[in-house]
C-alpha cells in the first residue's frame, strides 16, 4: 500500500500495474434503487469516457501479451443481468472497450425457469460481441465457497464449466468467486487452491479494494476494486489512482 501512495504522489506507473474494477447492475438514474450495486446508466457512461481516455482496457486473457501495458484496467461485472446488455453492450462499443461478464451458470437456468429478464439467456451471453465482452467464471450456484466442503466446491465449479460448454459459450478460465470469498476455515485455503489448480483455474478474484499487478504475485487471491453506485466521480478517480478511498 506505500508503495502505491508512492507512486501516486509522484505519478509513476509501472507496467506491472493492474486495476481490477468490480461492477454489478445498471439503470437510468430516474429507475436507479438505492443499493450500492447498482449504477446509474449516466454515471457509467462518465465513467467509461473516463477510462477510455487514460486507459487501456483489456481482457484476462490477453494479460500475457499486454503484460507490458501501461495502466491497463480490467472492467468485470458481476452476474449476467440483462441490463448490462441493455446499458454496459452499448458504452463498450461507444468508447471502444472491454470489459468481462462473469456468469454463474445456475441463477441463468432458474431466470429462464421462473421469472425471465432479470438475468442474460444464455443465446443472449452468446451472441454479445466478442471484440468487447469476455466471459468468466462466477460459480453455477453463486453459494459462499467459505460454507461449503471441497467436494461440494468441486461439483459446482465443473458444472459451472460444463454448462457454459453444453451452450457453447466462449469463456476464460478465471474465477471469480461470489460474494468474493473463499474457504479460510475448516477447510485450508492451500486444498482450495490445489483444487483450483487441478481444474485448471488461471486466477481466482476476490474483492480486497487495492491495486493488482500482473504476473500474479498470488493468482487466487487477486483483488478488485468494489465500484459502488454512490460513488461520486471524485472518489471514482480515486479508487482508480489508489484502490481504496482512505489510505
Amino acid at each position: 500500500m506505500l508503495l502505491n501512495f508512492i507512486k501516486g504522489i509522484f505519478g509513476i506507473r509501472f507496467s506491472n500495474d493492474l486495476r481490477i474494477l468490480m461492477y454489478h447492475q445498471i439503470m437510468p438514474e430516474k429507475d436507479r434503487i438505492d443499493n450500492d450495486i447498482v449504477i446509474s446508466a449516466e454515471k457509467l457512461d462518465e465513467q467509461l469516457k473516463y477510462i477510455a481516455e487514460n486507459f487501456e482496457t483489456v481482457f484476462f486473457s490477453e494479460l500475457e501479451e499486454k503484460k507490458d501495458v501501461k495502466n491497463k484496467i480490467v472492467i468485470t461485472f458481476d452476474d449476467g443481468y440483462y441490463n448490462n446488455l441493455v446499458y454496459l453492450v452499448p458504452l463498450l462499443i461507444k468508447y471502444r472497450l472491454k470489459a468481462t461478464i462473469c456468469i454463474p451458470t445456475e441463477l441463468i437456468e432458474k431466470d429462464l425457469e421462473n421469472i425471465p429478464g432479470t438475468f442474460m439467456s444464455f443465446d443472449e451471453i452468446k451472441s454479445l460481441p466478442q471484440e468487447n465482452v469476455e466471459i468468466a467464471l462466477h460459480s453455477h450456484s453463486h453459494k459462499n465457497y467459505a460454507e461449503m466442503s471441497l467436494e461440494d466446491a468441486e461439483k459446482d465449479i465443473r458444472e459451472n464449466i460444463a454448462t457454459l460448454e453444453k451452450h457453447q459459450i466462449q469463456f476464460t478460465n478465471v474465477l471469480v468467486y461470489p460474494y468474493g470469498k473463499f474457504p479460510k476455515k475448516g477447510i485450508p485455503k492451500r486444498r482450495f487452491f490445489e483444487l483450483l489448480e487441478k481444474l485448471n483455474i488461471s486466477a481466482g478474484l476476490r474483492i480486497g479494494n487495492d491495486l493488482s499487478s500482473f504476473p500474479w504475485r498470488k493468482k487466487f487471491e487477486i483483488k478488485r476494486i468494489n465500484m459502488k453506485g454512490s460513488d461520486s466521480f471524485s472518489v471514482f478517480k480515486r479508487k482508480l489512482r489508489y484502490g481504496k478511498i482512505k489510505l
